[in-house]
């Protein structure tokens, strides 16, 4: 059995988006510049033949990646979960307990995580610890040295 990607409409969205790019911009690209590189001769000791072959094996391996998790994509349907509940798909907001700046992070799948956009893994230590947890709801979280422990403020 293959593994699913849970995720959200909008991540399926962008991977469609970016096998669309990698299909008709960049593979039609790097093989242009393999190519323009083969007519230089001697492919021995032509840098740019391998860097561009080494792409066009890094752009191979994404597209068969991104088709895979399109393949085998599942979409989340928070229809039946409460509304102030954390799941998969949703965004919490959180307070450290004794501090009083708020972290929000959206739930989402490994396929889509970036943490630097405010998107975490369901299978991050935070994201495993919140979901199914509401709204008013302390929850120990587990880090690399102890834990903290946070206050869910909300659930959108």
């Amino acid at each position: 059995m293959e593994k699913t990607f849970p995720m959200t409409q909008e991540g399926l969205d962008k991977l469609k988006a970016e096998l669309e790019n990698l299909k008709l911009v960049k593979r039609p690209e790097v093989i242009d510049r393999i190519k323009v590189a083969r007519s230089y001769g001697d492919l021995s000791e032509n840098s740019e033949y391998e860097a561009a072959k080494d792409e066009q094996a890094f752009i191979e391996g994404r597209i068969s990646t991104v088709e895979t998790m399109i393949r085998y994509a599942e979409i989340v349907d928070n229809a039946k979960i409460a509304k102030d509940e954390v799941a998969l798909g949703k965004r919490v907001t959180f307070v450290e307990e004794g501090e009083t700046d708020e972290e929000s992070y959206q739930i989402v799948g490994t396929a889509e995580a970036d943490p630097f956009t405010g998107k975490i893994s369901n299978e991050s230590p935070i994201a495993r610890v919140l979901i199914g947890k509401k709204v008013g709801d302390t929850v120990n979280v587990p880090l690399p040295v102890g834990e903290m422990t946070v206050k869910i403020v909300s659930v959108d």
